[in-house]
């Protein structure tokens, strides 16, 4: 048996001089703070002070309570209010009705069949036309030629440009005594005007010239950020097959870009649902250009203020949108579990 020598401590330590004895195993290094009451701290200390978790609560509370208050409490309230009458005037004035409100939409509107036929027609558009003009924009981006970033920012400008703005600036443009159109063209002397906003035969495709201008730069920058997920060794292996430029985008590239048309097809029925801003700039939804949402919006903020009806309208558009929404949360959530 071995002996562990005396050194003048009892765990058998040593010490050699200018040098601190570690502290034995069991005691705190921080002594008791004497005089103060304190205690010195034991197990893992706390990360967050108490205002910490304050400022935390205040900054994930306050979002949350908003949230709730103008996206679920609303929407859960005009489904409410949509079987039931009310002007808007005192909650003592609200009667339930039923589906009274459903019936008089679907066979005494007349504006109600049109406007949804205008929206499938802004849909139809929008998936014709600057789709894939955006996805021809972001093919010619992706191969890096000079000033690329200057055409992606001239392009995108006007996605970060809002609606109203927009809508101004074509007012301007479709203007039939000096905008640019009727200039170019010539007719813009008296007895050849041509009104773009008010000829119930050219106004909404007038509309939808400006909303497709918008979109083109939206669908470019989805498609681009596809493009650049794709992985450069299968336009390498394309290319040694012998294949062309043609042959390799619509054999080997666009089938990898199947989540970016995903994403692009519900992004473009979502717009396409929720037109509005332009529309109301333009003719406030009158004269060949009735939406959906226009007509949520003049029967309930309009004169006749029959929220109960506007409610019924918009419950239709949910209905039309969670169609398209569902699906595609659906085929997303299982992919997640797949992967």
């Amino acid at each position: 048996m071995t002996v562990t020598p005396n050194t003048g401590t009892e765990t058998g330590i040593t010490s050699t001089p200018g040098t601190t004895n570690p502290t034995p195993p069991g005691h705190s290094k921080t002594p008791l703070a004497k005089g103060r009451g304190e205690q010195a701290p034991q197990g893992h200390r706390r990360l967050l002070t108490r205002r910490d978790r304050l400022t935390l609560g205040l900054m994930a509370g306050l979002p949350t309570i908003l949230h709730i208050a103008l996206v679920w409490v609303t929407a859960l309230s005009s489904i409410a209010l949509a079987f039931t009458t009310w002007d808007g005037i005192g909650f003592g004035s609200i009667r339930w009705i039923g589906l009274d409100n459903f019936r008089e939409l679907f066979t005494n509107n007349p504006q109600f069949w049109p406007a949804v036929q205008h929206n499938v027609i802004w849909l139809a558009v929008l998936i014709l036309v600057p789709t894939p003009l955006g996805l021809f924009l972001a093919v010619q981006l992706d191969k890096k030629i000079r000033f690329s970033r200057v055409y992606q920012t001239a392009f995108f400008l006007p996605v970060v440009m809002s609606f109203a703005v927009i809508g101004f600036v074509w007012q301007l443009v479709y203007n039939p005594d000096t905008g640019l159109i009727n200039s170019i063209i010539g007719a813009n002397k008296p007895g050849h005007y041509i009104d773009w906003i008010g000829d119930p035969d050219l106004n909404l495709w007038a509309v939808l010239v400006a909303a497709s201008w918008r979109h083109t730069g939206y669908m470019m920058i989805l498609y681009l950020a596809g493009l650049k997920g794709v992985d450069p060794s299968l336009r390498e292996a394309s290319a040694l097959d012998g294949a062309n430029e043609w042959q390799t985008f619509k054999n080997v590239i666009f089938p990898t870009l199947r989540p970016t048309n995903t994403v692009v097809l519900v992004v473009t029925i979502i717009e396409a649902l929720r037109a509005f801003d332009l529309v109301f700039v333009f003719n406030k939804g009158a004269e060949g250009t009735e939406l959906l949402s226009i007509l949520v919006t003049n029967n309930i903020i309009g004169e006749s203020s029959r929220i109960g009806y506007g409610s019924a309208i918009a419950v239709v558009l949910l209905l039309i949108s969670l169609v398209v929404i569902i699906p595609y949360l659906v085929a997303t959530f299982r992919k997640e579990r797949r992967a």
